[in-house]
């Protein structure tokens, strides 16, 4: 039997990297998949080849920073699906990279923030209803090792990610009571669009070969597919006994 058989899976962030790696691998283990995610096109194509492969999942184009719009999206779920089993926060962008704290735009920033932390706020906000109508359900907060236990090229995404790691301290004492497993995953190196557009831009910065550093990159970094292996554990019930913080590579 597949380890997601029937169990609702949302995944914001869905279209691509991670997310799209780990709708996929639920897809293909029996779970029904809610991909949330601004970026239409890829979305789009990520639920076309779930769809193609005998798997279910449905796309819903939002911008997870805008609370009408998270909770347009989570009360559109909750007309099909009684309950959400499983919940990833994924979306995130990363601005700044490379500035000095004097250099650091305000509006990168704020866009950083907003979508990495306010928008896995909102995301968990809106859910929490149908997270506490499921018998046991699984909440999984995507960090990072930056702002977690190392820097990071931008003081936005370092700071968007520890905040994003010190939520799970409240919603283990919100959610956990009626049945929520809450943990946090921190990726390292991941060949996904967001980190590959970020070593172009180190590379740009540095004036070296753009096209080779990215080159390079996609031969060194960790495959996404990976980490959507470890999501794709902590979210069955063979993860039930891992506790803390999950570091990958």
């Amino acid at each position: 039997m597949n380890r997601l058989e029937d169990r609702i899976a949302v995944i914001t962030g869905g279209a691509t990297g991670i997310g799209g790696a780990t709708a996929e691998q639920y897809a293909a283990e029996g779970a029904i998949v809610h991909i949330l995610d601004a970026n239409q096109e890829d979305g789009q194509a990520t639920e076309a080849r779930i769809r193609d492969t005998g798997g279910q999942a449905r796309f819903h184009e939002l911008d997870i920073r805008d609370a009408d719009q998270v909770r347009a999206t989570f009360e559109r779920i909750g007309t099909t699906e009684e309950r959400v089993d499983i919940l990833v926060c994924s979306a995130g962008v990363l601005r700044g990279a490379y500035s000095g704290i004097e250099d650091l735009a305000e509006d990168d920033w704020d866009a950083t923030l907003d979508t990495n932390l306010k928008g896995t706020y909102l995301t968990t906000r809106f859910a929490a209803p149908l997270l506490r109508q499921a018998d046991k359900s699984v909440v999984l907060l995507i960090a990072s090792g930056a702002g977690v236990h190392g820097g990071s090229s931008s003081y936005a995404y370092a700071a968007s990610k520890a905040g994003v790691h010190g939520m799970r301290y409240n919603l283990e004492n919100d959610l956990g009571p009626s049945g929520s497993r809450i943990h946090v995953v921190c990726p390292g190196g991941i060949a996904t669009p967001l980190k590959l557009k970020n070593v172009a831009e180190g590379a740009q910065s540095r004036g070296e070969d753009v096209e080779a550093a990215v080159v390079g990159a996609r031969q060194s970094l960790g495959d996404p597919k990976g980490v959507a292996h470890v999501l794709t554990f902590l979210a069955s019930a063979e993860g039930e006994y891992v506790r803390g913080t999950i570091f990958t590579r």
